[in-house]
């Protein structure tokens, strides 16, 4: 018998869907990443381009789902240098190492709101926490 992928252990689309709704609006409000950010890209897109939230929520879903073993496949809407690469999506940004860091505790507690099981947990952290050179790559550029 084989085992189940992420993506099952999860709950599949609709379970996902529900953590990335909820974890996007929250890094809204976060007030290292947020419309409160230091960083002034980050406290631009969180301020003045929220009517992109729907999509971006949809692009996070299909990212996650892919990321996890599911039947959906995510394309980039800015080709990175891997098919499943955000360097270019967030370049702009400037995200730095402490800021990744914060987002990640985000996902991290809206996982724990949803009781996300320890492993499956640890899971998507390290699928996430494994990006860290390409989203923060921006930053890294005019250091």
């Amino acid at each position: 018998m084989t085992e189940s992928s992420l993506y099952e252990r999860l709950g599949g689309v609709f379970a996902i869907a529900a953590v990335v709704d909820r974890f996007s609006d929250a890094l809204i409000e976060n007030p290292i990443v947020g419309q409160g950010s230091s960083n002034p890209a980050l406290r631009e897109w969180h301020t003045n381009n929220l009517g992109r939230l729907p999509g971006l929520k949809f692009m996070r879903t299909l990212w996650v789902c892919n990321v996890a073993g599911g039947p959906f496949e995510y394309t980039p809407t800015e080709p990175g240098s891997t098919t499943l690469g955000l360097e270019e999506a967030h370049r702009e940004f400037r995200i730095t190492s402490a800021e990744f860091d914060e987002v990640a505790a985000e996902l991290a507690r809206t996982l724990d709101a949803f009781e996300i099981p320890a492993r499956e947990k640890d899971e998507v952290l390290g699928a996430f926490a494994a990006h860290k050179d390409e989203v923060t790559e921006g930053s890294m550029a005019t250091a």
